[in-house]
Formats: C-alpha cells, sequence, structure tokens
C-alpha cells in the first residue's frame, strides 16, 4: 500500500475491498487496534546507537549518577558536573503584537516574525546538590566553553574539590583527549567524562534545557537580543534558587537491557559504514 502512515479510514476501506469481513464500522476497527496496542497512525523516531564504546561510555556516566567512580564511591566533596549548549537560539520578533490570553481564548501568537539573531546558552549542572550555571555567548567554540567552566571553577566548593567530574559530549568545543588536557592543565582537580556519540539523553543538563524551552523560549516572542538573554539568565536564577537534583533512575542494569531488548548485544556494536 502507498501508505506511510494508516487512519481508521484506510483499514476499513482496504480490510472491506480483501473480503476479510462483509462490512465494520470504524469505531469498531478503533477498538480492536487500541485494545491491541497497535497504532499505526504514529510513530518515534529512533536512532541505533553506533559507537563501538557505546556501553563502557554510557556505564561511567551512570555510575556517576550513582554516586561511583571506576568502582569506588565518591567522596562527599566530589563534584559531578553535566554540561552542554543550546544552540542557536533566535530572537523572533513577531510582525504583530501578541495579544495576551483572555477569558475563553488563548494567547494569540502571529506567525510571521523578524529574526534578531541568536545565542548559544551555555549550562552546567550541578548533578549533586543541584545548582545551575549558565552564559549566553555569540558563537560556539572552546574559549566561550572556557568561560563557563571557569565561571564554575573559580568558585567553591568546585575549586577545592578533591575531583570535579565533567560530563560532556564530543562536539567541537570540548573534543576527545585534547579538551581532557586543555581543561586538566587549568584545573588539575578536572576529570572530564565523555558520553558516547548520540547519546544526549544521558545528560541531565538536557532535563534543565526542556525545562527552559517550555517555560522561557515557547513561544518564542523577543523584541531583541538583548532581552532574550535577560529572559534566560533571570529564568536560570529563579530556578536556581529553588532547584533540587533530579530524581535519575536509570542505571547500568538498565542499559544492558536495553541494549539487549534492541537487537545486539553491547559487544558486537559498531560504528555505521
Amino acid at each position: 500500500m502507498p501508505f506511510s502512515r494508516w487512519s481508521i479510514p484506510d483499514f476499513r476501506q482496504e480490510v472491506t475491498r480483501r473480503g476479510l469481513v462483509a462490512s465494520i464500522g470504524e469505531t469498531t476497527l478503533w477498538r480492536w487496534l487500541t485494545e491491541d496496542a497497535i497504532r499505526p497512525w504514529c510513530h518515534r523516531s529512533w536512532i541505533f546507537p553506533r559507537a563501538p564504546d557505546f556501553e563502557e561510555k554510557a556505564g561511567q556516566v551512570l555510575d556517576l549518577y550513582a554516586g561511583v567512580w571506576q568502582g569506588v564511591p565518591l567522596s562527599p566533596r566530589d563534584c559531578v558536573i553535566s554540561t552542554d549548549e543550546k544552540t542557536s537560539i533566535q530572537a523572533r520578533r513577531r510582525k504583530q503584537p501578541t495579544s495576551p490570553p483572555q477569558a475563553g481564548r488563548p494567547m494569540r501568537v502571529e506567525h510571521e516574525y523578524q529574526r534578531l539573531g541568536a545565542w548559544v546558552y551555555l549550562a552546567a549542572w550541578d548533578v549533586r546538590n543541584g545548582k545551575v550555571f549558565g552564559r549566553c555567548e555569540r558563537k560556539m567554540g572552546s574559549a566561550p566553553f572556557d568561560r563557563l567552566v571557569a565561571e564554575v571553577m573559580d568558585q567553591e566548593p568546585y575549586c577545592s574539590a578533591p575531583r570535579v567530574f565533567w560530563i560532556m559530549d564530543n562536539c567541537s568545543s570540548h573534543r576527545g583527549q585534547r579538551c581532557c588536557d586543555r581543561l586538566k592543565k587549568r584545573w588539575p582537580n578536572i576529570v572530564v567524562a565523555h558520553t558516547p556519540v548520540h547519546a544526549s539523553w544521558l545528560n541531565q543538563v538536557e532535563i534543565y534545557f526542556s525545562v527552559l524551552q517550555r517555560k522561557v523560549l515557547t513561544p518564542n516572542d523577543f523584541s531583541s537580543l538583548a532581552q532574550l538573554s535577560d529572559q534566560l539568565l533571570a529564568f536560570q536564577h529563579r530556578y536556581a534558587a529553588t532547584a533540587k537534583p533530579f530524581e535519575w533512575k536509570f542505571t547500568r542494569d538498565d542499559l544492558a537491557k536495553l541494549l539487549a531488548r534492541i537487537g545486539k548485544p553491547p559487544a558486537t556494536l559498531r560504528p555505521a559504514a
């Protein structure tokens, strides 16, 4: 059939055309599909883990969330930071003023807008203490990222902690061993833990980014880049005042079960050709 997604009328037409039933109501079809948990009109995006060291790197991150590093419990003074960038946050000025909500009518936001530029918002989330740090930069790069690291590492308890673990992905700002050496040279107590490729869901700061997206950036309606920056940092300050550590429940055991369920044992994962 020339369908990528089926509707109930499509099903009804096809089963009667094939003679599977003489006639059938759409409500009955809907009920059957719902009872069988088959919903052909829905789909989910999916990407298969391709990194050969996926389980190893993901396991290190999950261990840190559980308070363990290389099989040894972290000390109370060790710190764990989750960090990333939220890129291309545009300031969009709507061509007509946004109408506030009224009784029986939602907020109305003009569809057309003027782009006024964009920020890169860099953030660091203290996993064990529930603190958030962040800054707006005009572009990505190692220098903007190092400014965020300095903002955290130049204050207590991080500057005097025995170890400060930084969980991060492998984007160009903080990729590979070169990043580890650069940060270690300036802050000897930093230990970098890189996530595997395509594993942003393992990075706790992404949870904060999702809150930021819902609470500040939807809908996107700002009169200037300065206003956007002010809103981002004001929300960060407000959120930090009451923030608590996230209740992270996904463990190494859950990871092993997930990798087994998707069809390939972790040891056989290989990069795509």
